[in-house]
């Protein structure tokens, strides 16, 4: 195997180092705490013998899903942050027809977006594009070339270890046992897999490494186009050596390059079919089959092997694994405490893999590509990274949170051409910031607070002159718009119009959940304000003070004056506002907690993945343990976690969900700013739950 330089290894051996010496306090602590880490994690190692079923081996920024060979060989992606890819325009169109903002409309937001671009064909192109490109797959196949079939795997038994971040799979393949063994490098974009079979040693099966046009189709078993050879090239990139080669792969505004090393005793090679961007790894007689493929936009300067890999990705999730917090169910006499543990040891270890990166998480993470073309939605970016400020791991999220500074000078163009003063937020972006055309693309409005809302997650943890600077612009623009945009009307009162609600009903004004996410956004920002020495801003002042009044209808709150029901449609807008937002002025919360009473009398109106969590929020706020554990693991088919531990509860694997389990389960173990005394607030306290807990913090 082609050998680190000398640098490279020495920074490895030094990070492994300091690697040990974290582990070793960590494990200082645990004596202290009690918490055994490692039986909490292993307890939950993924045991999932369905060959087609996809197990997500990531670090955040770059992953690569296996299926029950190991590989890719039935289905599976390799994705990364940083990898984003634009098909040609269509035909006639060129840049300057593509409206930086995402629509061409101008004027104050007085109906749904109609017109995008001016152009129906140039519009479709805008919400396809950019998408996250499939980097390639690996794949086993016969001698022949031919991949092998589900069929072909049997006496099938695979493990995902967690906490050394090792994917184990046995099987047989006519009657010959197989073992591949794969794990992903913590720091680099690099996957590392060890084949140890007598087919293998004899040539029987090797491992295919091939690549697509990276297409926004999301269907099939791997993302991407697999019959457009001619759309795409690779490359040598560089001279290959005995036992590596770099290709360069081009596609469109889209280039990277594959670093490949493998064993002595195998060979790398074209495919045995002849088929273009494709590439075989052949196995020899006297040792397994190792290979190390590394992913990047520029060429690696040097490769690990496998052990190197397998140790150092160890290393990184034991350090992952003992930092931040830990919830223990065990001492439970409630029998549910086994599912609802798993549920909170394998979100976090899915947000790790997919939502720790340079950008926002798509609601599929890293997996493949969603009905939306993998883009961020802005009303989502909470969901995916809040609960990283209540589990301390505040770190994990600041990468993809700087894209509201990346966004904001898109951002103030949009609420210039919409006549409006400050910041406005788009809703489904890619990196380049650009709303895709929806009809709900600039009425929806629940993502506008969010960056006010991290801000503070941030303060609370590092309450410095550091954070303040950090967040200043992105608070006082947003805070700009949020005061700008309400309409006042003859009494003086500022009304919400025209706005689309959480739960994405038809347009409709005065919203319960904005409403009251406006206010919590323009009491914070004037408290900004303040900490930084300013006074506070009358115009602010002026509108938070003249918002309409939250909407009620008999004693609850209901979606909007002109929609006098709770349930509104696909979320449950009315329990977020005495939940994800804490107690302020304006919100009643006693017709807080009798609206969320009498929404859970029909659970069906609560319908997406983090659904379930903002009941639990708001349940625990309210004192309803008992309620807030049964939101939890209700047994609903959107509130099911698969055996892997992704959220089923979208039109795809949703991992707003495990976000919002996390910082639900959170908010109930540690608390919350005013909760009861005692631990554990949000579980029953009847002897049924025992929560041990450890490195959590409030929320607010």
């Amino acid at each position: 195997m082609t050998a680190f330089r000398a640098d490279l290894r020495a920074a490895l051996v030094a990070a492994l180092a300091v690697v040990a010496l974290c582990a070793w306090g960590a494990a200082a602590r645990e004596e202290e705490t009690g918490i055994d880490r490692h039986a909490l994690v292993s307890r939950h190692d993924i045991r999932w013998d369905e060959p087609t079923g996809e197990v997500p081996l990531g670090n955040g920024e770059f992953c690569v899903s296996v299926d029950g060979t190991g590989l890719q060989t039935l289905g599976g992606n390799t994705m990364a942050h940083w990898a984003w890819h634009s098909e040609p325009l269509p035909e006639g169109f060129s840049a300057d027809d593509v409206p930086v903002t995402g629509t061409i409309e101008r004027g104050p937001i007085a109906a749904p977006m109609q017109d995008a671009s001016g152009h129906g064909e140039l519009d479709r192109w805008m919400f396809r594009n950019p998408h996250p490109a499939n980097l390639g797959r690996l794949r086993l196949v016969r001698a022949d070339g031919l991949a092998l079939e589900p069929t072909d795997v049997d006496a099938l038994s695979r493990t995902y270890e967690l906490w050394t971040g090792l994917h184990t799979s046995r099987f047989t393949v006519d009657e010959v046992p197989v073992v591949v063994q794969t794990c992903v490098h913590p720091d680099l974009h690099l996957v590392a897999v060890r084949v140890d079979s007598p087919l293998v040693r004899a040539g029987g099966l090797a491992v295919a490494l091939e690549f697509p046009y990276p297409s926004s189709n999301g269907s099939g078993p791997w993302a991407g186009d697999w019959d457009r050879p001619g759309s795409h090239r690779t490359q040598p990139a560089t001279a290959e050596g005995e036992d590596f080669a770099c290709l360069r792969r081009t596609a469109d505004d889209l280039t990277y390059h594959v670093s490949v090393g493998w064993s002595p005793v195998c060979r790398f090679e074209g495919s045995a079919d002849g088929r273009e961007h494709a590439f075989t790894l052949v196995g020899g007689a006297d040792a397994p089959l190792e290979m190390v493929v590394g992913f990047a936009e520029e060429p690696l300067p040097g490769l690990p092997g496998f052990d190197e890999t397998r140790r150092a990705a160890a290393a990184g999730w034991e350090t992952f694994w003992r930092s931040g917090g830990a919830i223990d169910l065990s001492g439970s006499a409630d029998p549910r405490w086994m599912e609802l543990e798993r549920r909170i040891v394998l979100s976090q270890y899915q947000m790790a893999a997919h939502s720790s990166g340079s950008w926002p998480s798509a609601e599929t993470g890293l997996l493949g590509l969603d009905p939306w073309a993998s883009q961020f939605h802005m009303e989502m970016v909470w969901w995916h990274l809040a609960h990283y400020s209540l589990w301390d791991r505040w770190s994990m999220a600041t990468d993809a949170l700087e894209c509201y500074q990346r966004f904001l000078p898109v951002a103030r163009q949009l609420a210039e051409q919409f006549e409006y003063r400050g910041a406005k937020w788009g809703k489904q972006v890619g990196p380049e910031g650009r709303t895709a055309p929806w009809m709900g693309s600039f009425v929806l409005h629940w993502q506008q607070p969010h960056p006010i809302f991290f801000a503070e997650l941030e303060y609370r943890l590092r309450p410095t002159r550091e954070t303040l600077d950090r967040w200043s612009e992105v608070v006082f623009a947003t805070a700009e718009y949020m005061a700008d945009f309400p309409t006042r009307d003859q009494d003086g009162v500022y009304h919400l119009l025209p706005v689309m609600a959480a739960c994405e009903q038809p347009t409709s004004y005065d919203t319960v959940f904005e409403l009251a996410y406006w206010r919590f956004g323009l009491d914070t920002a004037q408290r900004w304000r303040e900490r930084l020495g300013l006074p506070r801003h009358r115009g602010w002042e002026e509108v938070r003070n003249g918002l309409a009044p939250l909407p009620q209808s008999e004693g609850l709150y209901v979606l909007s004056p002109e929609r006098p029901d709770t349930h509104g449609g696909d979320h449950p807008d009315a329990i977020g506002i005495f939940g994800m937002l804490p107690p302020m002025d304006g919100v009643d919360r006693a017709t807080a907690r009798a609206t969320l009473e009498h929404m859970v009398e029909d659970w069906d109106c609560i319908r997406w993945g983090w659904d379930f969590p903002w009941v639990a929020m708001a349940a625990a706020r309210h004192g309803l343990p008992e309620l807030a554990v049964e939101a939890l693991l209700l047994a609903h088919e959107q509130n099911r976690y698969d055996e892997r531990g992704v959220n089923t509860g979208g039109p795809c694997p949703y991992l707003p969900g495990n976000g919002g389990l996390l910082y639900a389960a959170a908010m109930m173990a540690a608390g919350w700013d005013g909760a009861p005394e005692g631990e554990a607030p949000g579980f029953p306290d009847d002897g049924s739950w025992v929560v041990r807990h450890e490195g959590l913090k409030r929320a607010p």
